[in-house]
């Protein structure tokens, strides 16, 4: 890790997030077993930090199957049981459900779109964003195209898709490049 780069300030110095924000966060991202990793972590992570979910990322892969989303969409109540007793997650209730009837929607997403990364990336003309930020603290919340984007998966059943949560997401896939410009991967992504 070179210290010496300037990086965007959220990541801090932790090696966790520093690896995260070098080599994952604002890559565009257009594999769907990827989106959907992404989708469900992003889902765990409303009104969390992020760092808490980045630390129990393993975790996560392991309780939801390497986050195979056609069997999360097979969850029956005896493995939402073992979830809500797996220390090594985020045991809310109401978002493990969520992982299995947003794993069902994100599988009608693909067969009405041929993938899921065509609908999402969609919304950004298959092209990322890219925003000019002096600081971290310039990024947006919500865009009105998180906004549309979210309204839209919840029509279509997702759950946990706040513009929040949504913005988020396209920040971590890359349909939008929120790193600052002094940042040495502004350029890169």
């Amino acid at each position: 890790m070179n210290s010496e780069k300037q990086r965007c300030s959220w990541c801090g110095n932790d090696p966790l997030y520093v690896r995260y924000h070098d080599e994952e966060w604002g890559v565009p991202v257009k594999d769907d077993e990827k989106l959907f990793e992404f989708l469900l972590l992003e889902t765990f992570q409303a009104g969390l930090s992020w760092i808490t979910i980045l630390r129990k990322r393993e975790n996560f892969r392991k309780a939801f199957d390497n986050f195979d989303y056609k069997k999360i969409a097979k969850y029956n109540q005896s493995k939402i049981d073992s979830l809500l007793q797996d220390e090594g997650i985020i045991r809310n209730k109401l978002k493990i459900h969520s992982a299995s009837t947003n794993a069902k929607a994100f599988m009608e997403v693909q067969k009405e779109f041929g993938s899921f990364s065509n609908y999402i990336w969609g919304f950004v003309n298959h092209t990322p964003l890219k925003n000019v930020l002096k600081s971290h603290k310039d990024a947006p919340a919500t865009t009105p195209i998180s906004d549309a984007l979210s309204k839209d998966l919840k029509n279509r059943g997702f759950k946990f898709v706040g513009s929040t949560v949504v913005y988020a997401h396209m920040q971590a896939t890359g349909m939008v490049n929120d790193h600052i410009e002094s940042c040495f991967r502004y350029n890169e992504v």
